[in-house]
């Protein structure tokens, strides 16, 4: 039973996953298990230059920080559990906690963040419902996003980054899926608003 797991390895859902598992050293995430579930159908990182994002030197690839990006967050926050080469068919829930099925295994999961791209088609099954045209981006793209409020789809399920109804750039969507993170520390503090930092 995982106490989140995140869908989606691009940047909202790795950043997603490095500030929960920054947070796990906290006393109200004592003990707490957290998983990413890698695997891209596609990126659009895989095309992308990013030399208009701050922190990041000029001429890196978006196909570079897909990598880096698992290496960054198993060298600092071990403790995350990475799911590669799984793709996940069915987000379903049961009893208080979400069923999520692979291509390979099934996990459980209490809370649990889509964090996957805005194209078509969308092909996890028992999210259909919550599917409505992006509100943000070119109709002629006929992208898609998740009816959420403020990343809550429902109690326990997020969604970040373009399928929140972001726009496609760097910054917004690390910022989505740190701003989960951020909600899901929030939810495990009892309430209390929470944020984290690494210090010195």
């Amino acid at each position: 039973m995982f106490d989140a797991l995140i869908i989606g390895g691009g940047v909202s859902g790795m950043q997603c996953a490095l500030v929960l598992g920054s947070g796990l050293s906290k006393p109200y995430a004592q003990g707490k298990k957290v998983g990413v579930i890698t695997h891209q159908r596609s990126s659009h990182l895989q095309n992308a230059l990013f030399n208009n994002v701050l922190g990041l030197e000029t001429g890196t690839l978006g196909s570079s920080i897909l990598e880096s990006g698992k290496q960054h967050l198993s060298e600092n926050y071990s403790d995350v559990l990475q799911i590669e080469n799984e793709k996940v068919d069915v987000v379903g829930q049961k009893d208080g906690y979400y069923l999520i099925t692979t291509n390979k295994n099934q996990y459980k999961s209490k809370v649990v963040v889509i964090a996957l791209n805005y194209a078509k088609p969308f092909s996890i099954k028992g999210l259909d419902e919550f599917l409505e045209p992006h509100k943000r981006a070119n109709p002629a793209k006929d992208r898609i996003q998740l009816k959420n409020k403020d990343h809550l789809i429902k109690e326990g399920l997020y969604v970040c980054g373009t399928l929140a109804g972001w726009r496609s750039q760097f910054a917004i969507a690390a910022g989505s899926g740190a701003s989960v993170a951020t909600d899901i520390l929030t939810l495990w503090n009892e309430g209390t608003p929470t944020k984290v930092h690494d210090k010195i």
